[in-house]
């Protein structure tokens, strides 16, 4: 201390070690914790998404290609891939397959080829008609007639569209020369006559067989002394609902009865 004067007192601090003390809470790092929680949630839920797509997409494809060999392998499918392709381009620009938004696939065009009205008629025991309509048997044996109907040897449309029409007989010419005429037919609301479809025409004159020739009418051969001719015809027309389709024969006396030498059919190829 010096002298004459009067010495200063020291600063005395005081540190209270039983002070609280209060910790702030780091808000914004909790906050970025829970956004980024919800972030991997939502990518875990992205690709579980994408999973269940991808193999809905590959079993749709499965599906795909299983009906495209299902349609390959019938025998339906298989003859209209060669009419199409003998017919040439204005064949397939009948049979083309209206728009659609939707996907077609082969068991779909399938099912509805199946569903198309067609018939198949096999010759009569008694074929002669009036007018020369030649007569079928529409019932019974390898006959069959789906969505079309059938009355005094014609076949009825019920549905509009494009149809492959055939016919087939068989004539015993075995008499004096004549001219045959073999045709197809078509009665529509539209025209008071009849309309020729097709036609087959040709000069047939009687030719003796040799007498050495022996009868095999057990084995479905020609008996001796007769002249057998056929014609077959056969196209594509559109036919309207109500149209009657027959078969007209020049002579039609000299037809030959049975079920395998005359036959006519129709089928829709395109609606």
């Amino acid at each position: 201390m010096a002298e004459g004067g009067v010495g200063t007192c020291p600063q005395v601090f005081v540190v209270d070690s039983q002070a609280n003390y209060v910790s702030v809470p780091d808000i914004k790092k909790s906050r970025w914790a829970g956004v980024g929680h919800k972030f991997l949630l939502l990518l875990l839920g992205l690709t579980v998404l994408g999973l269940v797509v991808e193999g809905y997409l590959i079993y749709n494809l499965y599906k795909k290609m299983e009906a495209f060999s299902l349609c390959m392998s019938h025998p339906l499918c298989q003859n209209l891939s060669k009419a199409s392709g003998q017919q040439g381009s204005t064949i397939m620009s009948l049979v083309a397959p209206k728009e659609s938004n939707e996907i077609p696939t082969a068991r779909s065009h399938l099912e509805q080829v199946q569903q198309r009205p067609f018939a198949q008629l096999t010759g009569s025991s008694s074929p002669v008609g009036k007018n020369s309509v030649v007569q079928w048997v529409y019932k019974g044996g390898e006959t069959t007639t789906y969505n079309m109907d059938y009355k005094d040897g014609r076949l009825l449309v019920r549905e509009e569209g494009h149809y492959y029409l055939y016919s087939k007989v068989t004539l015993n010419a075995a008499e004096e020369c004549s001219l045959i005429q073999h045709k197809v037919m078509k009665d529509t609301k539209a025209y008071d006559q009849s309309i020729e479809l097709m036609k087959s025409k040709s000069f047939r004159c009687w030719t003796p067989k040799p007498s050495s020739a022996k009868s095999s009418s057990a084995r479905g051969q020609p008996l001796e002394g007769d002249d057998l001719w056929n014609s077959f015809l056969a196209g594509i027309f559109h036919l309207q609902s109500g149209d009657e389709i027959f078969v007209t024969l020049d002579d039609i006396q000299k037809i030959r009865p049975g079920t395998t030498d005359n036959f006519m059919g129709a089928f829709m190829i395109s609606p």
